[in-house]
């Protein structure tokens, strides 16, 4: 390669080698920064819980995201840069793949010019990409992640789980749950078509691994309803068809919501669950999706005197949707009072008004009850939210 080759060239050919593709990361983090022409990359990964920034390649301490430079990158998805007293100058640029946070990556460099910054920022989305495509079968990445011993069903329950955040220009949707390593009965999906943004927050009868089966079986189906075209009704009965063939004891309450991209028509089938609370222009709009609920998925809909209800309403642009479990709401403070929908959509409204991502709400979010109140929450905590930004064309 030649001294005047630019950093797309160099870039080009290092992936361009069949011999890079099958690299463990942290070589490949090293010749690759080499071939852009930094001086040292070290990436890190957020933990389970992000509160931490765990170093996976190089050396390195663990940094608090509410305490450091890297975290502030990581809060807002932005550069962030700072001298050091040895080691020249640190760039802290966000790990995103597509809308979801994996971490920072720092780039340690004497000098940071307008080149060298871009290079840093196209080793960033390579990395991203890097690390999404091998975590799924890497327990290297999982270990790092983790700061204690996972339980059986919360380990069941989280092999199916989609990526906390996704999204694109015009919808994104994000989504938290705790005790992040005990968790058994919640759950939650979403899922991105051409024209649609499925979306769905599950609650399992009981706490243990049977209730981890029965959001298991119902997220399975789901997914082989909704992969085949099946609209809300028909997504519905096939979770009541598996659960009762495969779970007759169990039953599963929850919310499945379909929207429209171009149109923001927002529909949802509610099983039994609580109710989606809309946030527009900074408020709560009161009561705007609270219609009678459907009984939960499984057994109960035996019962049921009829078809499911499906409801609809229309979206505008900037609109936010919360759906949540009833740990959210029923988790205790220290002195004894309920965490409350009030608190809870209070936080959401006063942080969409400073201009806060939503996945960093969310995170915020779930970390107040969990301070805030006592050591372990009462029951499984999950949030889902998602926001309609503007009309997709």
């Amino acid at each position: 390669m030649t001294a005047s080759a630019t950093g797309e060239d160099l870039l080009a050919a290092f992936l361009a080698d069949p011999a890079n593709a099958a690299l463990d990361l942290a070589t490949a983090v090293e010749r690759c920064s080499t071939a852009l022409g930094l001086k040292h990359s070290v990436v890190y990964l957020t933990d389970l819980q992000q509160r931490l920034l765990v170093p996976l390649t190089g050396h390195g301490q663990d940094l608090e995201i509410d305490a450091s430079l890297a975290g502030w990158a990581y809060r807002t998805q932005s550069l962030r840069v700072e001298e050091g007293e040895v080691s020249g100058l640190t760039a802290w640029l966000p790990l995103v793949d597509g809308a979801e946070r994996l971490g920072v990556v720092a780039v340690l460099s004497p000098v940071l010019d307008p080149v060298l910054l871009c290079r840093a920022r196209a080793l960033a989305a390579l990395l991203a990409m890097m690390i999404t495509s091998k975590r799924s079968y890497k327990d290297s990445f999982v270990r790092r992640t983790r700061t204690e011993p996972m339980q059986l069903p919360a380990e069941l329950l989280r092999a199916l789980l989609p990526p906390r955040t996704i999204g694109t220009t015009h919808v994104v949707s994000t989504a938290v749950l705790e005790p992040a390593y005990e968790i058994a009965g919640d759950g939650f999906d979403h899922a991105l078509t051409a024209t649609t943004l499925h979306a769905s927050i599950l609650d399992a009868m009981g706490h243990d691994l049977t209730s981890g089966l029965a959001t298991s079986v119902t997220l399975a189906a789901c997914r082989n309803a909704r992969r085949t075209g099946a609209d809300l009704p028909l997504l519905v009965d096939s979770v009541d068809a598996a659960l009762s063939q495969w779970l007759p004891e169990q039953f599963c309450t929850g919310i499945l919501a379909q929207l429209d991209l171009p149109s923001g028509v927002l529909r949802w089938i509610n099983c039994g669950h609580p109710a989606p609370l809309l946030i527009r222009g900074g408020a709560l709009v009161p009561r705007a999706m609270e219609m009678e609920a459907d009984p939960p998925m499984g057994f109960p809909s035996v019962f049921a005197s009829g078809p499911r209800q499906l409801h609809q309403i229309a979206l505008e642009p900037g609109d936010r949707v919360l759906m949540y479990t009833d740990g959210t709401t029923e988790s205790r403070m220290r002195n004894g009072t309920e965490f409350g929908v009030e608190r809870f959509v209070d936080y959401v409204v006063r942080a969409a008004a400073a201009g806060e991502l939503a996945p960093e709400t969310l995170r915020r979010l779930i970390h107040s009850l969990l301070d805030s109140g006592s050591a372990r929450l009462r029951d499984d905590a999950t949030i889902l939210m998602f926001e309609w930004k503007s009309p997709q064309p």
